[in-house]
């Protein structure tokens, strides 16, 4: 669900929706979820001061929260 829920998020944001690429996979008992994207598109995805990736992580901790798991976002 938090791969999805990534992808929707990146999708609306970049220009080029067909090369945003999101890969899940456990790191312990944490979820790792890496999102790639063109290198074009990295700027609207980061945001100034990297405030859209916060954002992006803060909405996936939230709904993370409510399943009690540590989700860990990483923009590639």
């Amino acid at each position: 669900m938090m791969k999805e829920l990534v992808e929707v998020i990146a999708k609306a944001l970049v220009d080029n929706p067909d090369e945003v690429v999101v890969t899940e996979s456990q790191k312990g008992e944490d979820t790792l979820i890496e999102l790639k994207v063109a290198s074009a598109d990295m700027g609207k995805v980061i945001g100034k001061q990297g405030r859209i990736a916060k954002a992006i992580r803060s909405v996936v901790k939230a709904a993370a929260s409510k399943e009690d798991k540590k989700v860990i976002v990483e923009i590639q």
